[in-house]
């Protein structure tokens, strides 16, 4: 096994200059079981951050579908195999009735790339409105609809920013923004195709509106003839505990719905979900293939995600633990005024770091406590505009007992700063 010392001197030595490590002291991992991962050294983590694991990492049942299958069979869909038509049937059935398709890709990227091109060539129109620190995936017209890679990623000419629902500064203007860009696009002569929205907001600094702000921005965007497409890659499958969905929580109805890879708990399997009638007629206009997307290995790796989300009733417990945790961090906020705001859902949770009674955003505090936070063993990152809202999204087997041993960490790591 290679050091820590030759991987990090690999790392500069052979990948490209694009990748970036968490933690100012890096983390060497060699194994993952649960909500635990281990470095190098036989440490032990407590892993509050990584959703992709979405029930545990190396979940038994996963591991063993995926072994299984790849020992039989691996090819793509254009030969007839159950397990696709096995998983879809059973997967559709946690949609409302009116989203009844499902084209599988092989990352969310791959999702929210086919959503578009679904929204452009069915409405006709080019525009497409995001929140302004918005992450929606990697190909070259993902990066233009999400700001939050950096200043280097050029925004798309026919791409609008909105502010996000900042329920913290600036509660009930979000559906008011929408409307705003949605007046500047008929101006400038562009025809919306899409709103586009991560439902949980995680970039922009982990928020949720009121469902009325959320059903009018979305009824507003539709009387201009686009479509809703709900990211669900980071806030789906029961991570914000009231609802299997993220969307749900508003009470709106998406055309499409984007998933990513806590689909198979890590394996590279995604998906797009949405209206039969919107798939039918893109199908008609014009060919979509993937070469790998909807393989079997992928989708018995999906359907054991789905029924361990079911059989160990993740959802329910996201609901139970991430009460209790919000509820440990409300309590610190009352003892230190550098949390200025608790929020989220579920297993999704933001705490914003100021500075002072404006609520100036705390950047380099957050940066502290995270790396601090990691030096205990507890493992949680940092999102927003500025980077000072501490980003809590735990693997879905996250139990009251972490909670406690991440709640009594952080006490001790707020202490220690004073």
């Amino acid at each position: 096994m290679l050091t820590t010392q030759q991987i990090s001197e690999g790392r500069r030595q052979f990948l490209g200059g694009g990748y970036r490590l968490f933690y100012q002291e890096p983390l060497h991992v060699v194994r993952g079981e649960g909500v635990w991962l281990y470095d190098n050294e036989g440490r032990r983590y407590l892993d509050a951050y990584n959703n992709v694991a979405s029930v545990g990492h190396c979940h038994p049942a996963v591991v063993d579908a995926i072994a299984t299958q790849a020992s039989q069979l691996n090819t793509h869909t254009r030969y007839l195999n159950d397990a696709i038509v096995e998983f879809a049937e059973d997967f559709l059935t946690e949609f409302p009735p009116e989203l009844r398709n499902l084209t599988m890709t092989c990352t969310g990227s791959e999702a929210n790339d086919l959503a578009l091109r679904v929204a452009r060539q069915i409405t006709g129109g080019q525009g497409v409105l995001v929140t302004r620190w918005a992450y929606h995936g990697v190909t070259s017209a993902l990066a233009e609809l999400s700001p939050s890679l950096g200043e280097g990623v050029e925004q798309g000419k026919n791409v609008w920013l909105i502010d996000a629902p900042d329920t913290f500064r600036h509660p009930g203007e979000f559906a008011a923004g929408v409307e705003r860009a949605l007046d500047a696009m008929k101006q400038a002569g562009v025809k919306p195709a899409a709103l586009l929205l991560d439902t949980i907001f995680s970039s922009d600094g982990v928020f949720s509106p009121e469902p009325a702000e959320m059903q009018r921005a979305v009824a507003w965007v539709r009387a201009a003839g686009g479509l809703f497409i709900a990211d669900e890659v980071q806030p789906g499958f029961g991570r914000t505990g009231s609802q299997r969905w993220g969307f749900a929580r508003y009470g709106v109805m998406p055309d499409l719905v984007s998933l990513g890879k806590p689909m198979g708990n890590g394996h590279p399997v995604a998906g797009l979900v949405g209206r039969p009638e919107l798939f039918a007629e893109f199908g008609r206009r014009q060919r979509y293939f993937n070469t790998f997307g909807g393989n079997p290995v992928s989708c018995r790796a999906a359907h054991a995600v789905l029924q361990v989300l079911r059989r160990e009733a993740l959802q329910q417990n996201a609901q139970l633990t991430g009460a209790l945790l919000r509820e440990g961090l409300q309590k610190l906020a009352a003892r230190y005024p550098v949390i200025g705001d608790v929020r989220g859902d579920g297993l999704f949770i933001g705490v914003e770091l100021v500075s002072d009674q404006r609520n100036t955003p705390a950047p380099e505090r957050a940066a502290c406590v995270v790396n601090a936070m990691r030096r205990k063993q507890i493992l949680i990152s940092a999102t927003g505009p500025a980077a000072n809202v501490l980003k809590i999204r735990p693997p879905l087997v996250f139990k009251p007992e972490h909670a406690a041993l991440l709640l009594d960490t952080l006490a001790d790591v707020l202490g220690e700063m004073g």
